[in-house]
């Protein structure tokens, strides 16, 4: 199971993990919290189009649904509204009503419901600081912490069905200083033009300090899925933009995994991983490589 906070972020982050393990045999869930209704449009060849912008919560939904068939994957609404983003200084008040405002206790127990009805062994999810500091991202991370450890409480949420305990948790860790690094670094070997310049200024300017990457999948035979199921995303992303200006067999020759970081485990599994879920097993056949 993977825990976003909107539509899109499924497609951004974990997206080629999610459709090597489908193409594997194994059941996947996307849970979006939000419906992304207070989302930008971000592509600037649908911006200023009224009609999309009144009925945004409709589009980002079929966008999603189109996402998830591209991905293979299965998608639930847990039925938040999104907090959308604040900008200015002073900060304004988030809107009422919205996710992010939510008692976080509360909104876990839609989160419960479902990892009791989907029994997932694994979940992927932001960490603490959300990825980056969308107050949906935190809120996700929260309401996910405390699922994790409720769902297989039986004196927790009763009314959310049956216990089962999911037997690890990771954080999605896909865009890291030194991935970008060697992305541009292979740009410009290459004569290309990298599009990670600032970004790495950015970066290297801020006080954010490197997480700890304990897992990286192989699945460079995804990342074309996962590109088209990101465009998918019609008002959320340009075709045309920085996403893609690195070519795939670039990609896959220098950074042919996706990364997380371990937050959580109930079982034992040796550090440095390749398979989120080594270590586990079910009944008397162990899950690994996801076979």
């Amino acid at each position: 199971m993977a825990v976003h906070a909107h539509p899109d972020d499924e497609s951004s982050k974990g997206a080629a993990t999610m459709a090597m393990y489908v193409s594997r045999g194994v059941d996947v869930l996307v849970a979006t919290c939000t419906g992304g209704e207070r989302g930008s449009v971000l592509n600037p060849k649908l911006q200023g189009d009224p009609w999309i912008e009144e009925n945004i919560h409709e589009v980002r939904a079929k966008e999603m649904d189109a996402a998830r068939e591209i991905l293979g994957v299965k998608q639930a609404w847990l039925g938040f509204v999104d907090s959308g983003l604040p900008e200015g200084d002073p900060l304004p008040p988030l809107p009422e009503g919205c996710f992010a405002l939510q008692p976080v206790e509360e909104a876990a127990g839609e989160l419960v419901k479902l990892i009791r009805e989907f029994r997932p062994h694994v979940i992927t999810t932001y960490d603490e600081n959300g990825g980056y500091p969308h107050p949906d991202h935190i809120m996700t991370h929260k309401i996910t912490m405390v699922a994790f450890d409720k769902a297989g409480d039986p004196d927790a949420y009763p009314e959310a069905g049956d216990p089962w305990q999911p037997l690890k948790l990771y954080y999605n860790q896909g865009i890291s200083l030194d991935r970008i690094k060697a992305l541009d670094a292979a740009m410009n070997e290459r004569g290309l033009e990298s599009p990670y310049k600032e970004w790495i200024a950015r970066w290297e300017d801020s006080e954010r300090k490197p997480r700890e990457i304990t897992t990286r999948v192989p699945c460079g035979d995804f990342f074309e899925i996962r590109d088209k199921a990101l465009i998918a995303h019609a008002t959320q992303i340009d075709p045309d933009g920085p996403w893609f200006r690195v070519p795939l067999e670039i990609q896959r020759d220098v950074w042919p995994t996706e990364d997380y970081e371990l937050a959580r485990s109930l079982v034992d599994s040796s550090i440095p991983e390749d398979d989120l879920f080594q270590g586990i097993q079910v009944g008397a056949a162990k899950i690994s490589n996801a076979s």
